[in-house]
């Protein structure tokens, strides 16, 4: 089956929990960047869920339990496969909420699928082959992440490998497009053009992420302009995505991960109402005759 959202074309949409992903239904995927600690991490689940709930948006937490793709071998990774996915199950049971963790390697999906609703393929990785096939095969919902050199038109064979592999159950994540060095742009023609043949999420804090460009101590880490999240989500909303990708954190400066370019909790209501109020004006546009 195939369902109109404007004149984008969009695949046969699925359910996970109270989320529906490619309905035309917004939804958020938000929480701290890394697994900080277990009071860490039900904390801010239990904030976004408060936040989402009173608005009535559906929501999904993320956390990693590896960073595994960090500039610095100095940088914080996580708690590690066994004790993070412990943490993000504690998360799911006690708060009520889809899970969704990013995994690295092909020998951890068949414990991250026990645990995690959506397994979410890191952008540096998504032209790994294994990596996204076996994903696909554990049956999970899969969150594929393009890549900063992946053009918008080639994610169309990274979604195939899921689909041969027999999983349908599949969405994309844009989080901008390498700029040069140490700086990321977002082209929104790429949001329409991948929603053609899969569900889209528009990631609003990557996409503010500048690559490696701060120096903390000896060792680098990345910077960002959070002060954009806003203006980028509300136009990739304005241009058709199914959902909305924010990390989010009850402290940015402080946070261990991302802090640079993550969305402080207190500014998620305003954010998440100006989304809403955009999807809305969006609705009232395409109704008029």
């Amino acid at each position: 089956m195939v369902r109109e959202r404007g004149t984008q074309k969009l695949t046969t949409s699925f359910q996970i929990d109270n989320v529906r992903i490619g309905a035309g239904n917004l939804f958020l995927i938000a929480g701290p960047c890394v697994i900080e600690s277990e009071e860490h991490a039900l904390f801010m689940a239990e904030v976004i869920k408060g936040v989402t709930r009173s608005l009535n948006f559906p929501f999904v937490f993320k956390a990693s339990y590896d960073k595994a793709n960090r500039t610095s071998i100095r940088s914080y990774r996580g708690p590690g496969l066994t004790e993070g996915l412990r943490i993000l199950k504690k998360v799911k049971d006690q708060v009520h909420v889809p899970i969704l963790t990013d995994v690295h390697e092909t020998i951890d999906v068949p414990k991250v699928a026990e645990v995690a609703d959506i397994l979410q393929i890191p952008a540096f990785l998504c032209r790994q082959t294994d990596l996204v096939v076996a994903a696909a095969m554990s049956e999970r919902v899969l969150n594929i992440k393009k890549g900063q050199f992946v053009s918008p038109s080639d994610m169309r064979h990274v979604v195939e490998k899921c689909r041969t592999a027999g999983n349908d159950k599949v969405f994309v994540t844009e989080r901008g497009v390498s700029f040069g060095y140490n700086n990321l742009v977002v082209d929104m023609r790429s949001l329409a053009i991948m929603r053609k043949f899969v569900p889209v999420v528009f990631d609003a804090t990557h996409s503010v992420q500048l690559p490696s460009t701060v120096a903390d101590g000896d060792h680098a880490v990345s910077g960002g302009q959070p002060e954009f999240i806003s203006v980028l989500a509300r136009a990739a909303v304005a241009a058709g995505v199914d959902g909305v990708f924010m990390e989010v954190h009850d402290n940015p400066k402080e946070a261990k991960s991302d802090g640079a370019n993550a969305l402080e909790s207190t500014k998620l209501r305003g954010v998440l109402k100006e989304l809403q109020a955009v999807q809305s004006a969006l609705a009232g546009a395409h109704a008029e005759p």
